[in-house]
């Protein structure tokens, strides 16, 4: 089996897990091949190249949730299963971690694992003409926000041909149910269960009380448009890894994606249970019991 490995570069120590990795794969009849971001880490002999448009049988991310996410984007709705190795402090959607890495391994050998399919959502950028174009498909969320200065935006808000608001705000995130435990929850959107069919829309920031998150089918098409005289200078960013600049003239359209992320899981942990232990949800364990 061709396994695939992307990595950040950053984590102190990634070299030590490569070189864990390198051994053990043979052990299990993996071959590994590299993304070029972290070849120099790697012992001698080094793994080839990841090559563009090369989808490997299986994809291992080392890092965080950012890795994983960029482990997605590699894939681009490829079905391949994407495990993600948590070397970080949070990684809610790793299951796997440097310590149990050797496992990890063997359950990708045996196919001892599960897949979630997790719902994407398909940016497209439309200009003054109606032409639009198609951005990557992304995982957690779309972004549009400010590039440069921090100020504030003037957004229209369109859901399937209806106008919902005009937004005075920092920005909006608009965002998978995979994504509302990221941005979208920090700017006090609600944790949606990955398996509802949903987009999330999330002002940042918004400058008036009446302004709340929004919850919407996953079936419609949600579009955003900048208003003047607030309407140049503004950037979209993809699941945090892309950002690209949206032209004067220019409106967001996101709907759903066609196809998906098969996220690994291994062992019998839900999702609740992540929450818990790597969110604290519901954590009272810091109160005297009485």
């Amino acid at each position: 089996m061709n396994v695939g490995v992307v990595g950040n570069p950053s984590h102190r120590g990634l070299d030590a897990v490569l070189a864990r990795l390198a051994a053990a794969a043979p052990r299990h009849g993996l071959t590994l091949a590299t993304e070029s971001a972290i070849a120099d880490l790697w012992p001698e002999p080094r793994p080839p190249l990841l090559e563009p448009g090369a989808i490997p049988d299986f994809l291992v991310t080392l890092g965080g949730d950012g890795t994983l996410l960029r482990g997605a984007h590699f894939l681009d709705g490829a079905q391949t299963p994407l495990l993600g190795v948590n070397l970080g402090r949070v990684g809610f959607l790793t299951t796997a971690t440097a310590q149990t890495l050797e496992k990890a391994l063997d359950a990708i050998a045996r196919g001892a694992y599960t897949t979630e399919a997790r719902r994407t959502l398909q940016p497209l950028i439309e200009d003054a003409t109606g032409h639009t174009r198609a951005e990557p498909l992304v995982l957690n969320d779309v972004v549009l926000h400010k590039g440069g200065v921090a100020r504030v935006l003037r957004l229209r808000v369109v859901v399937q041909g209806e106008e919902v608001a005009q937004y005075s705000a920092d920005g909006i995130i608009v965002a998978t149910p995979t994504g509302s435990t990221a941005y979208s929850l920090s700017a006090g959107g609600p944790i949606v269960v990955p398996g509802v069919d949903a987009i999330v829309i999330t002002a940042i920031c918004p400058h008036t009380l009446a302004v709340r998150p929004i919850v919407v089918p996953a079936a419609v098409e949600v579009v955003v448009e900048p208003l003047a005289p607030l309407a140049s200078d503004l950037m979209l960013s993809f699941d945090g890894q892309v950002s690209v600049s949206l032209e004067p003239g220019h409106r967001l359209r996101v709907r759903q994606g066609e196809r998906r992320v098969q996220l690994v899981h291994l062992g019998p942990e839900g999702y609740f249970a992540r929450m818990r232990g790597k969110l604290h949800w519901g954590d009272l364990s810091d109160r005297e019991r009485g």
